[in-house]
């Protein structure tokens, strides 16, 4: 055998060699089988196998194609129990971390924040402190939670008005909104104290804020963790969407594997490197105008603003079917507009909220999955939903009737899943 010979041979040997040892990484990608759900218990029905499939349909899409689908997900009560903005306010509160307002002028914390709050938060709380000493000061404390988390002052009164329903809950806002002059940094080891102190709690523990006993213990649900990870492993963009303050959702997010580039909050406008008591606007909305957080319509906004990329006035629309999100997870009536937008699937845990479990039972196009709530579900509501009369909220606060896209009425919906 000549010299070119012998090389040309060798040649091939090395070929072969080399392809028989080292298989092309594209092929074996492409022929992995797509994730499935590992969690089982929990899931009422078919939920998980109609979840599975869902997966299994655009996973192939999602290797091949580089075709990511979207999922997003709300987060309290939806990939955890409890609620990780009232964990942040009562850690606040229970280590003096809220700032008196501007000037000792508590209307400066909310545009909504009624005459009757303003003042009675001022004959409660210190002037001339740099923190609010609430740790000590129950009263400060009682007055403060009692706004928050009831929406009225310790006397009864109404502590918020003027606001569109569908755009802002200003209860939630107002959290955000008393981290005024905080840095980012800060907020977020705030958030993480909390979330460690509520997560080391045992099941059913409360914790005493001012002279009231509250919830004091958060659960990620193992489902919900399970599916988020499934559906990263699957190729999906996986996007966390929540009325509560975004660094506080940002520190939550990363105990899912959700990074922060990937958790829409409220997001307060800064100065200087700290955080004002006012908010960054969507779509008609301009920064400091303070009427629309992530919640319900809003929701929409920001996803469309900060995943779809939909700036001004049409980020408030409904968009195109192929660019929407293919699966979205909710528990509440704040998550029914972008729940609706879902394209494949709706997961929605039953709080008993009326205009969700409305629209979930009616199942008008068969893509709602209802769950009970993974950790301490509800029992079943007695009564049906009211959907014909009262289960929806317009945004001036009166109640309706819950209407299809084409305007007919839902019916009244018998609770079945629990």
């Amino acid at each position: 055998m000549n010299h070119r010979l012998r090389t040309s041979a060798a040649v091939a040997a090395l070929a072969l060699a080399a392809t028989t040892l080292v298989p092309a990484a594209p092929a074996q990608a492409k022929h992995r089988p797509c994730p499935t759900l590992s969690v089982s218990g929990g899931w009422y029905g078919d939920n998980k196998a109609r979840l599975d499939r869902l997966i299994a349909g655009h996973c192939a899409d999602a290797r091949t194609k580089g075709r990511k689908p979207l999922a997003v997900f709300d987060w309290d009560n939806t990939v955890i129990k409890n609620d990780v903005g009232d964990a942040t306010l009562y850690w606040l509160l229970r280590n003096d971390r809220v700032r008196p307002p501007r000037n000792d002028d508590w209307s400066t914390t909310s545009r909504h924040l009624t005459p009757a709050a303003a003042t009675a938060l001022r004959a409660a709380c210190p002037t001339g402190v740099r923190t609010l000493p609430t740790a000590a000061d129950t009263r400060c404390a009682d007055e403060i939670r009692s706004v928050y988390s009831d929406g009225a002052t310790t006397g009864g009164a109404a502590a918020f008005a003027g606001f569109d329903h569908r755009r802002t809950e200003p209860q939630y806002a107002w959290l955000a909104q008393l981290l005024r002059g905080w840095t980012v940094r800060e907020v977020e080891s705030f958030a993480a104290a909390a979330r460690a102190e509520n997560l080391a709690a045992p099941q059913g523990a409360t914790q005493r804020v001012g002279t009231a006993r509250v919830t004091g213990w958060v659960r990620h649900y193992d489902q919900q963790r399970d599916l988020i990870d499934t559906l990263r492993r699957a190729g999906f963009d996986v996007w966390i969407v929540s009325a509560s303050p975004e660094p506080v959702v940002d520190v939550w997010a990363r105990g899912v594997g959700i990074d922060p580039s990937h958790a829409i909050g409220i997001r307060n406008t800064t100065e200087h490197g700290r955080l004002t008591a006012h908010f960054q606007g969507c779509g008609t909305v301009r920064d400091g105008e303070d009427t629309m957080i992530t919640y319900i319509d809003g929701k929409r906004c920001w996803i469309n603003r900060e995943i779809l990329g939909v700036r001004g006035p049409a980020a408030e629309r409904v968009q195109p079917a192929a660019r929407r999100q293919v699966l979205a997870a909710g528990d509440s009536d704040t998550d029914v507009t972008f729940l609706r937008d879902a394209t494949g699937l709706r997961l929605v845990l039953n709080r008993n909220k009326d205009e969700l479990m409305c629209r979930a039972y009616e199942n008008g196009d068969g893509r709602w999955l209802v769950n009970p709530v993974f950790i301490e579900p509800k029992a079943r509501k007695t009564t049906p939903y009211p959907c014909a009369t009262t289960g929806h909220t317009a945004g001036d606060g009166t109640a309706g009737p819950v209407r299809r896209a084409d305007g007919s009425v839902i019916p009244d919906q018998e609770d079945t899943v629990y």
